[in-house]
């Protein structure tokens, strides 16, 4: 899981890199050719993307300094938390679940993803398999057993 997550930033780090190096200049310097630049919607689009990039690199290179620090060892092992598959019974809907819990930037829905910082990966953290837990969500509280749980400390241990 987490070099998953390092590779992805690692990735857009990449491609953002190049567009600020490379796409992003031509861009502007086309733009600078048109003439007139208080009037010119391509060079104020061109600086604006510049800036977005420029904060976004700023944003990944946060968090993979956050990624180098998480010592995998002081987790739980047998509890909720980041990185963890999960497998939960909704007691009202009568429903079982699967997912993985993320960090918020890498949700992936299709993949089965929850964000550490939604409802549901706040009110499991920390819970123990068979546990039920109550979450509140915006359409009210529901509680949810669960049935399986592999923690990133199991998942690296059976590697």
């Amino acid at each position: 899981m987490l070099e998953e997550i390092r590779e992805k930033i690692e990735s857009e780090i990449a491609d953002l890199t190049r567009e600020l190096n490379v796409d992003l200049p031509q861009r502007i310097k086309i733009a600078v050719e048109h003439g007139d630049l208080r009037e010119n919607s391509e060079y104020k689009s061109a600086l604006e993307r510049q800036q977005f990039v420029q904060a976004r690199l700023n944003h990944l290179s946060t968090r993979m300094s956050e990624l180098s620090q998480i010592d995998v060892s002081e987790m739980p092992y047998d509890r909720v938390g980041f990185g963890s598959r999960v497998k939960i019974y909704d007691v009202a809907m009568e429903e079982e679940f699967d997912f993985t819990i993320v960090a918020g930037d890498f949700i992936d829905l299709d993949a089965g993803h929850v964000s550490l910082a939604s409802p549901i990966g706040q009110g499991l953290l920390g819970a123990k398999e068979g546990e039920e837990v109550a979450v509140r969500l915006p359409m009210g509280e529901r509680s949810y057993r669960i049935l399986a749980l592999t923690t990133l400390p199991q998942q690296l241990e059976g590697r």
